[in-house]
């Protein structure tokens, strides 16, 4: 028999956790010859969750906690999770429900098949028209820059191998992108149609600032565009202000006489110094991440465990 894991992590999420396994065991329990968990991972939170979870843990112990010493990011959170299960299949959700545990049937069936991760992509995102179009940025921006080639309204939910996950845990780096590296990994993988609902309760924590500081971290993480742009920008105007010498040379010998006064020597100065500023600045960002990575730090720090 073979055993399917659920990572599911969980920030300030009092409201949906009742609501999440009162809906997924029953669907879990009807999938023939499949054993279970659910590897919850708790990244900070301040409210009843981790005290919720506890409590269904202590009548099913195939429930399980990590509990994160403080708010580590979700990035950490999942690949707690994929480290510490145990399942043959492993499937990441959300447990807001916006990706219905009715759909985790379909997953299971698929992967059986053969591949070696197979995603969710959604039917149509339910959300507000505001929420549609900061998701169009964000992942325009990942695809535009990243050259990662993330399917076209990708959910959260997706299932991968054993093997598929031992190879994701090779990955070490501090700064990560989850889609990113899932992409990176290749092997065999496929995507199904997924149904979505609205969030059962609560908002979502991945607001449109934390979206789109992930974007560009995972353009510093996955591209050297940001340098490549610099370079082509710096070699461009720097030809440009030899052909501006040679024009001004021109101009003042054979043309007519004149003397430039103080306003373009101080805008040309500014100019060239918030350019400097703008490079240096790109570099410092890709210094700055191989400072992080060179520490070697843990990439999450765990309080406790429950049934682990």
């Amino acid at each position: 028999m073979k055993k399917l894991s659920l990572v599911v992590p969980v920030y300030f999420e009092e409201d949906c956790i009742g609501q999440y396994l009162k809906e997924t065991i029953p669907v879990l329990e009807n999938i023939p010859n499949i054993d279970w968990e659910i590897v919850f991972i708790d990244d900070g939170s301040k409210d009843r969750t981790q005290e919720i979870i506890k409590e269904k843990a202590a009548s099913e112990s195939r429930i399980k906690l990590l509990e994160f010493s403080y708010n580590q990011g979700k990035q950490a959170a999942v690949s707690a999770g994929i480290r510490y299960a145990s399942g043959d299949y492993l499937l990441y959700m959300d447990p807001d429900l916006q990706d219905p545990p009715d759909e985790i049937p379909k997953f299971v069936e698929k992967i059986q098949e053969g591949y070696d991760l197979v995603f969710g992509i959604r039917k149509e995102k339910i959300d507000s028209l505001l929420n549609k179009f900061f998701s169009a940025i964000f992942w325009g921006t990942l695809n535009k820059f990243t050259g990662l080639e993330i399917p076209k309204g990708l959910a959260v939910m997706r299932i991968f191998s054993r093997r598929f996950a031992d190879q994701f845990l090779l990955y070490s780096e501090q700064n990560r992108f989850i889609e990113g590296i899932f992409i990176h990994i290749g092997m065999n993988r496929t995507e199904i149609e997924v149904s979505q609902r609205k969030r059962f309760a609560g908002k979502s924590k991945f607001n449109f600032r934390r979206k789109m500081r992930l974007a560009f971290d995972a353009i510093f993480d996955f591209s050297e565009l940001p340098l490549k742009l610099a370079v082509n920008l710096g070699v461009s105007l720097s030809l440009l202000g030899v052909l501006s010498f040679l024009g001004i040379a021109f101009a003042k010998l054979f043309l007519f006489n004149f003397s430039a006064g103080w306003p373009s020597l101080f805008s040309a100065i500014v100019l060239s110094l918030g350019l400097q500023l703008f490079f240096l600045g790109i570099a410092a960002i890709y210094i700055g991440k191989i400072y992080k990575e060179s520490k070697g730090r843990p990439l999450y720090s765990i309080k406790s465990f429950t049934n682990l």
